[in-house]
This record gives C-alpha cells, structure tokens and sequence, in this order.
C-alpha cells in the first residue's frame, strides 16, 4: 500500500477504534469535556467527521455550501455510518489523487486557494489527529480510559490481522 493510502488507513482506524472504545463509556463520558480542548467528546467526534465530509467534498468536485454555525452533534450510530461511508470515499479519491486539482472559493478573510488539493489532504489528516487526541484528553481529565490510537498501535495491531 501506498503511504498516502496507508496514512488515511489509520486516520479511518482510529476513528473507528475510537468509536468502538465510546461504546463501552457510559453516557456522562460522551458530553463531558475539559479546558483547552475543541468541546465534548460527540461534538467533537460530529465536528471532526462532518469535516472530513467537506474535505471530501471538495475533492471530489461536489463543495458544500458555506458553514454556518457549529456543526450538529450527531449519536454514535450515525457517526459509524460516516465513518464507514467516508472510508469508502477517500479509498476511492485516493485511487485517483493524482487526477484532482481543487481551487478553494474565497471565505470571510481567506482569498480563493487555487491548486489546494494538498492542503485538504494534509488537513483532513492533521484535523482528525487534532480532534481525536482532544478526545482522548477529556477521556483522561474526567477519569476515563483513553484507547491508544497513535500509528505504531495501528501498525501492529494491522500485523497481527494479517498474519491470523
């Protein structure tokens, strides 16, 4: 597998993965939150995949329309949904990558970004990092274990699938 591909792999796995390891919380941990961080645990899980959602969007030449407002916070099922269906879709774009040059329109203060295909990319992995660690964090703040979802637990957790 290509590095790109294997990049987006894990980004889908540890979201995934975090999503399986929520199910196991009870309620309380799913709207708590802490300082410094984005905000609760589903709203920020809803943020980072309706995200990754437009980053798609734009790659695959169908934009959203202008944000507005706070993106909706959505339950653990539907959130299984996007992530299953969005890993579909960056396979798919990722297959053809070399194909896709995306100018992003001008917003509030950033002019138009001509030839921004990269920086979605890079983005939308930076993004849910980002959001997955500021999970993990209020996880810990409020007392509750936080699932290891950095690369090396993937990598070896991608071996031992392929060697059973």
């Amino acid at each position: 597998m290509d590095p790109l591909s294997e990049a987006f792999q894990h980004h889908t796995w540890a979201t995934e993965k975090l999503l399986r390891h929520l199910r196991t919380l009870p309620e309380a941990a799913l709207t708590a939150t802490a300082e410094g961080v984005y905000g609760q645990v589903l709203a920020t899980l809803s943020h980072l995949l309706d995200a990754d959602a437009r980053y798609l969007g734009y790659l695959e030449r169908n934009p959203p329309a202008p944000k507005a407002g706070p993106d909706a916070t959505r339950t653990l099922a539907e959130l299984d949904d996007s992530v299953r269906d969005q890993a579909v879709r960056w396979r798919i774009l990722l297959a053809r990558i070399d194909e896709i040059d995306v100018t992003l329109p001008a917003r509030h203060e950033r002019p138009e970004l001509p030839h921004a295909t990269n920086l979605l990319i890079a983005q939308a992995l930076h993004h849910g990092t980002d959001h997955r660690t500021h999970i993990c964090t209020v996880l810990s703040a409020n007392g509750y274990e936080a699932p290891d979802l950095d690369v090396w637990t993937y990598w070896m957790a991608r071996r031992a699938d392929k060697s059973s």
